[in-house]
């Protein structure tokens, strides 16, 4: 149990940490942001539990597929955010674009034998 505590303390840390550092500075935070922080820490706690490389690699590989379709919400965030729309109405957009996205990740990849639909 105190394993367990200890890894949502971790967790929960570095979240709040690289919001705190994004409200001072939008670059820095953004680069923080964008480095797979909550990958490796995952790929920390599989390998720690014993998890096995198999595991921390297939959990790799999916994670890539993964990405893949949140990076358009990157993009039309900020262009709908600048063209005035209310950030609630932006991030409802964004997550349809990602849901789209999604779909059409699932397409592609599966001609190249990779199932993401969990």
């Amino acid at each position: 149990m105190i394993f367990l505590i200890t890894k949502y303390a971790i967790t929960a840390f570095i979240i709040v940490l690289v919001s705190e550092i994004a409200k001072r500075s939008d670059k820095l935070g953004a680069l923080i942001v964008s480095l797979p922080f909550m990958t490796i820490l995952v790929m920390f706690w599989l390998y720690y539990e014993g998890q096995g490389h198999a595991k921390i690699a297939t959990h790799a590989f999916y994670t890539f597929w993964y990405v893949l379709p949140t990076l358009p919400m990157f993009l039309v965030m900020p262009w709908l955010l600048n063209k005035g729309m209310s950030f609630w109405a932006s991030l409802c957009i964004c997550a349809l674009v990602t849901i789209i996205a999604f779909a059409l990740t699932a397409v592609f990849a599966k001609r190249f034998g990779v199932d993401l639909i969990p």
